[in-house]
């Protein structure tokens, strides 16, 4: 199971894609809003709690100074990934893609690119799939997908 937080209601549009890709690999996850500034007493629940409830990785995206995976990563032995996620009160999104990627030594974030939530569910399910050998056949068939997606393009180019 995945856990998909965010730090508000307005990074829902970006961090749904990482529930799509989860649940099209046939991946459990859950969705859950969780500030680091706001609420940072649920932030310590959440991220204290995460291995008890059946979570395996949690996503973590957020905008602005974007202090949420970097937090939940130090509160748990769980792998976190970062999604810096490009907000109204963000700097074009490098105050995100900054404050998520440039985590101190002992404290690792994996960080895909600005609001890539998308990747981030595939790594996620790429962690998981490493001891679920059904879970990395899905995936498998996924990149089959993407390589026959782009091989028709170059098809209907030449047509």
């Amino acid at each position: 199971m995945v856990g998909i937080i965010m730090g508000s209601a307005s990074d829902l549009n970006v961090m749904n894609e990482a529930a799509a890709v989860l649940q099209k690999l046939g991946v459990t996850y859950e969705l859950n809003i969780v500030s680091a500034h706001r609420t940072p007493e649920r932030m310590f629940e959440y991220a204290k709690s995460a291995h008890e409830r059946g979570i395996r990785v949690i996503i973590a995206g957020a905008g602005g100074a974007a202090h949420l995976p970097g937090m939940v990563a130090s509160l748990t032995a769980l792998p976190v990934i970062g999604v810096p996620v490009k907000s109204s009160n963000s700097i074009d999104g490098w105050d995100s893609l900054l404050s998520i990627v440039q985590m101190p030594n002992g404290v690792p974030v994996a960080t895909v690119a600005l609001n890539a939530a998308q990747n981030a569910g595939i790594l996620a399910a790429q962690i998981l799939g490493t001891h679920d050998q059904e879970l990395f056949k899905r995936l498998v068939a996924f990149k089959e997908e993407l390589k026959t997606k782009v091989l028709k393009s170059v098809e209907e180019l030449k047509a």
